[in-house]
């Protein structure tokens, strides 16, 4: 049976079977997700998410086709090359997860997997933190993807979220940047958004990029209104880490302006775009864990959308 591309997803046949008619065997969505989207495929998707992301031209801030944005240490061939050398770890977590519960020896094999991913990530970026936060992210949405079966977004999510609620007896105990940050603001953070299921995935990022394909957008600009709606509300920890609560506050004010000047495209809210990207390279920090939650975005709806004829 043909392996699932991303890449290629919309220009391919569907290669789910279809349910039999006639009182024949029927392929469960379970049995078909283990076929086709094994751990290599999940891999392959998780690397293409990150990807994506780095690529989506303009992002404020960020890295992309146009530059560095508010680095000194990343650009976007960095970021590909440390999205292809997270490969093997997104694979070994795809591979941890099967035939498995939320648990916290779960929890805790796939923190180890994340780890090893880092130290393969920083040899690749001469010590960049590039993808540390998409680590956290994508391991556990892989993971909730392989015990959840092809189930939509929301079920995915809630499964990586009784993933994350278990402690790591393992964790580092000098703390990261983010949650220092976190303690400091009283952000939720990469592992709040976890454990409480990736809401801002869940309930804003895919239903704005729905949106915005239902309205005519292209797809980079459907992406784009699914970041601004990320940034609008998170509490991004990067922007924290780097600026204070004053460049969070610019930084979901001038999104929210992207949004309500008709999203990006418009003219109105391409202009408050650039605008925005001014103000954000201008007190030179970056919205990096509102683009992580993008790339996992882009990993849940490419699953999802793959899926809609069978589970429809």
């Amino acid at each position: 049976m043909r392996q699932f591309r991303p890449d290629r997803a919309e220009k391919t046949p569907s290669p789910y079977p279809p349910p039999a008619r006639g009182g024949g065997t029927r392929i469960e969505p379970a049995q078909c997700l283990s076929i086709i989207l094994g751990p290599d495929a999940l891999a392959d998707l998780a690397v293409w998410a990150l990807v994506e992301e780095a690529e989506l031209t303009p992002k404020p801030g960020l890295v992309d086709r146009r530059g560095s944005g508010a680095h000194r240490d990343l650009d976007l061939e960095t970021l590909r090359r440390s999205a292809r050398a997270l490969r093997p770890a997104f694979r070994a977590m795809a591979e941890a997860a099967q035939s498995r519960q939320p648990d916290q020896a779960l929890r805790e094999e796939l923190a180890a997997i994340g780890r090893a991913g880092e130290q393969r990530m920083l040899a690749a970026t001469s010590g960049s933190n590039a993808h540390r936060g998409a680590i956290w992210a994508l391991g556990l949405l892989l993971a909730g993807t392989v015990i959840a079966g092809p189930a939509g977004p929301r079920r995915i999510a809630a499964t990586a979220a009784a993933i994350a609620r278990w402690p790591d007896r393992f964790a580092p105990h000098r703390p990261s940047n983010g949650e220092r940050v976190r303690q400091a603001h009283g952000a939720a953070g990469a592992r709040g958004e976890a454990r409480a299921g990736f809401p801002h995935i869940v309930d804003v990022a895919l239903p704005a990029l729905r949106a915005g394909r239902a309205a005519g957008a292209t797809e980079e600009e459907a992406r784009l209104d699914a970041l601004m709606a990320i940034m609008a509300s998170l509490d991004d920890t990067c922007l924290l880490h780097r600026g204070g609560r004053p460049a969070l506050q610019a930084a979901q004010s001038g999104a929210r302006s992207v949004l309500t000047a008709g999203g990006t495209a418009s003219p109105a809210g391409r202009a408050a775009l650039a605008a925005l990207d001014a103000d954000l390279l201008a007190r030179w920090v970056s919205p990096g864990g509102s683009a992580d939650l993008l790339a996992a975005a882009l990993f849940l709806d490419r699953i999802d959308r793959s899926f809609a004829p069978w589970n429809a």
